[in-house]
């Protein structure tokens, strides 16, 4: 190994600056989400005065994770933390929308503890909506990492800048793809694999919407692909499974894939009897 690729490596370890782990960002992520969602939790029980001690520790855990990410040298990260913290009931209202979307859309649901304790697709929406927050205060480089934890536990891939309305509904999840730019509305249910991407990926597009916008009331199936930063989809359309959709479709629209499928049954049955 020659000694410039060494060195190379050498000089690129004392540049980049350090970061906390991806472990502990999501440990401080969960550790929210088990306060506010005690269902997670094997014994949950606390005092109000352990409670309220509780967030004023993640408050404190938040502004280390900030001052530890070098990112942002300029940032007032007490103040941010705190902005943070005062939005938490907001995002606890908005994440309570997302379970009973879930538990009124999905037969197979017994009840919003099933949900929280189990349904992958509340975990990537809580993760996103903790990751969406923090966005919004400027907080660079945590909200992807969260997001992106998020993708690698679910399979479910939603870009903290995406727009998300109110009781979001993910069916299984495996696969769905929600990019940047995206702007979905309130009532609208998500099955596995569908894309809501970009037409084009030219990062002279980086400052662009390129990425559809759906509106209220809309379900899209599974396996379904929506591009391009100028579709729309009106509200209360539906959009069926494997539809390769780039272009508006006004409000009330069904919007389906044909494909020709043929059967052709083996007459077993009948040949039993024949010697």
């Amino acid at each position: 190994m020659s000694e410039d690729f060494l060195q190379h490596i050498y000089e690129k370890q004392h540049q980049v600056e350090a970061v906390p782990s991806n472990k502990i960002i999501a440990e401080w992520a969960f550790n929210l989400l088990d306060l506010i969602y005690p269902e997670r939790l094997t014994s949950p029980k606390q005092s109000l005065t352990g409670i309220r001690e509780r967030f004023l520790s993640l408050q404190s855990d938040l502004v280390k994770l900030l001052d530890a990410t070098k990112a942002c040298k300029d940032c007032n990260n007490q103040t941010v933390a705190a902005s943070f913290f005062d939005g938490v009931p907001e995002l606890y209202r908005l994440m309570n929308t997302d379970v009973e979307a879930i538990l009124n859309g999905d037969p197979a649901s017994r009840s919003e503890f099933e949900i929280i304790r189990t349904y992958p697709g509340f975990l990537a929406i809580s993760l996103y909506r903790i990751a969406h927050a923090l966005l919004r205060l400027e907080v660079p480089l945590i909200p992807r990492i969260l997001t992106e934890h998020a993708h690698s536990l679910t399979g479910i891939d939603i870009h903290p800048g995406a727009e998300i309305g109110e009781y979001l509904y993910i069916d299984h999840g495996t696969g769905i793809v929600i990019g940047e730019t995206t702007v979905i509305g309130n009532h609208v249910k998500l099955y596995q694999g569908v894309t809501l991407g970009a037409l084009s990926v030219e990062k002279f597009m980086a400052n662009m919407k390129r990425h559809p916008t759906i509106e209220d009331y809309v379900i899209i199936y599974a396996g379904a692909t929506i591009l391009g930063g100028e579709t729309i989809v009106g509200s209360h359309s539906t959009i069926g499974g494997n539809v390769w959709l780039t272009k508006s479709v006004p409000p009330g629209s069904t919007v389906y894939h044909q494909s020709t499928i043929k059967v052709v049954e083996a007459a077993v049955g009948a040949d039993r009897g024949k010697k």
